[in-house]
């Protein structure tokens, strides 16, 4: 079962933090993370994902455009991607910088694509997801971690129940 993380990352933290997410996927038996840069998604890596995890760092309080192009150009494939897992984090450069309303721009798109939301587990923050500003310390790659892996065992809960 294939989970699908990608991320835009300018400055190198977001790459940072969507691999320690996609190292929580790689966790759950059965699973395996696609991890790849928006400007490298397809309709494709959608479609064949049981759940889909975006990061985006901060750009005026709300995603990059390279991440809402991801879901501009997928449209097509909105149908299909109902019941299918979703999740977001993000990463700024200043420790108010807009993070929880950059994650709900992410989880607003994956709302109206029909997709499952959950946030990171409360092993973690129990909040939108995973977040920080900066580089990822270790305890935020630990809280990405669990978030990955909640993704993972959300979707292998719901795979052959509702994910087709």
């Amino acid at each position: 079962m294939q989970i699908l993380v990608f991320y835009h990352s300018k400055g190198g933290n977001t790459k940072k933090l969507a691999q320690a997410v996609a190292r929580g996927v790689d966790s759950v038996a059965g699973a395996s993370a696609l991890l790849k840069p928006a400007t490298e998604v397809s309709k494709e890596d959608f479609l064949s994902s049981a759940g889909v995890i975006a990061g985006s760092p901060v750009y005026f309080g709300g995603m990059a455009a390279e991440v809402k192009k991801v879901f501009d150009d997928c449209i097509g494939t909105r149908k299909r991607m109902e019941g299918k897992v979703g999740a977001a984090f993000a990463t700024s450069g200043d420790p108010t910088g807009g993070k929880e309303t950059t994650m709900i721009s992410i989880l607003q798109c994956m709302l109206i694509y029909g997709m499952v939301i959950v946030g990171d587990p409360m092993s973690a923050t129990g909040h939108y997801g995973t977040a920080c500003a900066g580089a990822p310390d270790d305890a935020t790659a630990d809280n990405a971690a669990k978030l990955g892996a909640r993704v993972a065992e959300v979707a292998k809960l719901l795979k052959g129940n509702y994910i087709t």
